[in-house]
């Protein structure tokens, strides 16, 4: 088993392009990290730079406490999981899992022994003579994690492995890594753009976004405390409502309904005339709460046992979470505790209120 850390590590192309951007980043032993953000971010960039499939421009990346920036990717000890599955089309399932053995010189009765052992904890037995053209998506999946799994590696490396699968089977399979997880322990650097995935998978996540790490902490903090607009736009769904105000006198007025700052509150955001609140849409809702916020209704979207209503506040478009029985007019009054609203930076988009739960 294996820490991974990376020391200032960039990526520049050619062009002089800087894809990544001095990312530290520590992910400890046995530890299953997800890597989130948008497409063309980065992320599965820095994937690649720790398996050894992209050279680095700068920094260090070490695997346990070797370094291992001119280190083949072979001699790396990783086991790497792509989004493709990367099966060999004409080797039967038994194959394709003990293709990476052979590689490595196995007797032919180990070869034999790891690769059932695999297909026994992932429900591969009766597939092994099947021909990947053969199975669903999910059994490529669970293939492509058995010729990870008995290598043995110190680090598992994922790059959004389950995008190609239905959102059923997504889900079915997002427990299955989980478990995975659990049982093998052995660290795991996982990479998405699917926040679900992020925020029900990783132990802790890693936000990046033009090549930068935005925030590294647990599920619960980056939902709950995001450090800027961008990760708390971006982990949860929906995402958090962001309304910009004006402050006066240590009021804010929203919809004609005015806010009095508490002296805590004034002490934190100091003499900024601007903010950005910060309110997660299952914080607004018609309970009775200290701040009521008048809103004109624009659409509802039924999920099931909730509904999501967006509405017009203060000229900004903010989603609310509602009990899916109720009806709604063309008005609603939205109420929210003041200690729910998270204040940022009007000019950075930084967290400048950090009130501890």
């Amino acid at each position: 088993m294996a820490n991974v850390k990376l020391e200032h590590v960039s990526k520049i192309y050619d062009n002089q392009k800087k894809v990544i951007n001095d990312v530290t980043l520590e992910i400890k032993d046995k530890e299953f990290l997800v890597l989130v953000g948008s497409s063309g971010c980065g992320k599965s960039t820095v994937l690649r730079m720790i398996a050894g499939l992209e050279e680095i421009s700068e920094g260090k990346i070490y695997i346990g406490d070797k370094v291992v920036n001119n280190v083949h990717p072979k001699d790396r000890d990783i086991s790497f999981v792509f989004q493709s599955y990367a099966l060999y089309p004409h080797m039967s399932v038994y194959d394709n899992i003990a293709f990476p053995l052979k590689m490595r010189g196995y007797k032919k009765n180990e070869i034999d022994k790891k690769v059932n052992e695999a297909a026994e904890f992932l429900d591969l037995k009766e597939l092994l003579n099947r021909k990947p053209k053969q199975l669903s998506g999910g059994q490529r999946q669970r293939v492509a994690l058995g010729r990870a799994i008995v290598r043995e590696p110190k680090v598992f490396l994922m790059d959004e492995p389950l995008s190609n699968l239905d959102a059923k089977l997504r889900s079915k399979t997002r427990a299955e890594l989980k478990k995975l997880h659990e049982q093998l322990k052995t660290t795991f650097i996982y990479v998405t753009h699917d926040q679900t995935e992020a925020l029900t998978l990783g132990d802790r996540i890693a936000v990046i976004d033009k090549g930068i790490i935005q925030q590294v902490d647990t599920p619960d903090v980056i939902y709950n405390s995001p450090a800027n607009v961008f990760v708390g736009g971006f982990l949860g769904s929906p995402p958090m409502n962001f309304i910009r105000v004006k402050i006066s006198d240590g009021k804010i007025n929203i919809n004609d309904t005015v806010f009095e700052l508490s002296e805590e509150q004034k002490q934190k955001i100091g003499n900024r005339s601007e903010v950005i609140l910060g309110i997660r849409a299952e914080k607004l809702n018609e309970a009775d709460a200290d701040l009521k916020i008048k809103a004109k209704i624009r659409i509802t979207e039924m999920l099931g046992s909730k509904k999501i209503v967006y509405c017009d506040c203060n000229g900004t478009e903010c989603l609310a979470e509602m009990p899916a029985e109720n009806d709604y007019s063309d008005e609603l009054t939205l109420s929210v505790k003041t200690d729910d609203i998270l204040f940022f930076d009007a000019d950075t988009e930084k967290r400048i209120y950090q009130e501890e739960k």
